[in-house]
């Protein structure tokens, strides 16, 4: 294993900075706090969706923190979530710019009367942060599906 430089504690803080962003997209998408998920983006914000992580022809792209309120609300529909966060990886970092990588299994619970399904979902997100006004949000945010599993739960 190769020995990793020392870094400073600003950049430290801005490593957790960004991992707690990551983080709270996946507490707030699991608790149904839309507007909390919403704070998380600029305003300008891109998000992107690729349902086949292998087709470079996105599924659905969105260019404002606003248009992400029915992305967000959708999640509704499901009796639960439960969004595992995996490793991630900062790419670059500069004092207001970042980009990195996150593996999510996102579990979907559907509850139709005594019938139970679960459908996990295998996503990578390609990120790209910026930091305004010291706080680290989400500029961009690409989400790859690689595949779905879905199981009836007894």
């Amino acid at each position: 294993m190769s020995k990793r430089a020392a870094i400073s504690p600003s950049e430290a803080a801005d490593r957790l900075a960004i991992r707690e962003l990551v983080e709270a997209y996946a507490y707030c998408a699991d608790r149904r706090d839309a507007a909390g998920q919403l704070a998380l983006f600029t305003p300008d914000t891109h998000f992107v969706v690729y349902m086949d992580a292998k087709n470079p022809t996105p599924s659905q792209e969105l260019h404002s923190r606003e248009a992400l309120a029915p992305v967000f609300a959708d999640l509704n529909k499901y009796q639960a979530t439960m969004h595992f966060m995996g490793q991630s990886t900062i790419s670059s970092l500069t004092k207001d710019h970042a980009t990195g990588l996150a593996y999510c299994l996102a579990h979907h619970l559907t509850v139709d009367g005594e019938h139970r399904r679960l459908m996990i979902a295998t996503l990578r997100y390609h990120d790209t942060f910026a930091k305004t006004g010291g706080t680290w949000l989400f500029a961009e945010r690409r989400l790859y599906v690689h595949w779905l599993e879905e199981r009836t739960l007894s």
